[in-house]
């Protein structure tokens, strides 16, 4: 899908079609982070206070809520806008592409990445698992995918900017992952949301849990982007460092639940 053309832009938007309060802190979103997920932030001094940086994080549940968990916990704790790159699947649902421009989102393409990164100097929020993520099975909890062939690294490269690793724990717990279903070639989780709720209800309501989000330092790598076992490699380092620090908080919340 070809790259968005920034320029159809209002008064009340930016160049990206994002609206000038994103999400709003008194919304119903900034209601269930504050009540529902209860979210608790540490190493936020590691997310850039200007200049462009490229956020990287885990992804999980059957209707991921990962990314406004970050984009509105850094938008209140830092008053900095987060720009996430979503498949280009969702902005083809009738009137879904208007709505998730409005809070942030903009379609995942390289030259997208390269213009908010470069030219605007903004926080970008990325998820390199991509779809392996959240319908992964039961015994995968808590355990990264594959991150691609590098493609985070390269563009962090190519736009000079330093990459930013995010770390979630509780977010597999709001639609904790029974097994896995195939059907049409696609693989669903199913959930016990679904179970609870039904299938379509249990796949949009989350259970109460609390969630709780570790920055970690950023990574900057110079050097050429134009290797592909390097990049790769470069994006191996960066899954280890952030497996670490997720078995640290699961760690940390078993030793709780036990004391």
């Amino acid at each position: 899908m070809a790259a968005r053309d920034p320029r159809a832009a209002t008064s009340v938007e930016d160049r990206w079609g994002r609206a000038a309060d994103g999400h709003p802190p008194d919304g119903l979103f900034a209601t269930a982070y504050r009540s529902w997920f209860r979210v608790e932030w540490e190493g936020l001094e590691h997310v850039p206070a200007d200049g462009g940086a490229l956020l990287v994080s885990n992804h999980a549940g059957m209707m991921p809520v990962d990314g406004g968990i970050i984009q509105h916990g850094i938008q209140v704790e830092k008053r900095r806008a987060v720009y996430m790159l979503a498949h280009h699947g969702f902005f083809r649902i009738p009137f879904m592409g208007r709505t998730l421009n409005r809070i942030g989102s903009v379609v995942a393409h390289p030259d997208n990445a390269h213009r908010l990164l470069a030219e605007d100097d903004r926080l970008v929020l990325v998820f390199p698992e991509g779809a392996k993520g959240p319908v992964k099975p039961a015994s995968e909890r808590y355990r990264l995918q594959r991150f691609g062939r590098g493609g985070f690294v390269e563009t962090a490269m190519r736009a000079d900017v330093p990459i930013v690793p995010i770390v979630l724990m509780g977010t597999e717990d709001s639609t904790p992952t029974m097994s896995t279903l195939t059907l049409g070639g696609q693989t669903m989780p199913v959930t016990w949301n679904s179970l609870l709720l039904g299938p379509l209800l249990g796949a949009v309501a989350h259970l109460p849990v609390k969630i709780r989000a570790r920055v970690l330092p950023p990574i900057r790598f110079d050097g050429s982007p134009d290797s592909r076992s390097l990049l790769m490699d470069r994006a191996e380092h960066v899954r280890g460092e952030m497996q670490a620090a997720l078995d640290d908080l699961y760690r940390k919340r078993r030793s709780l639940w036990e004391g």
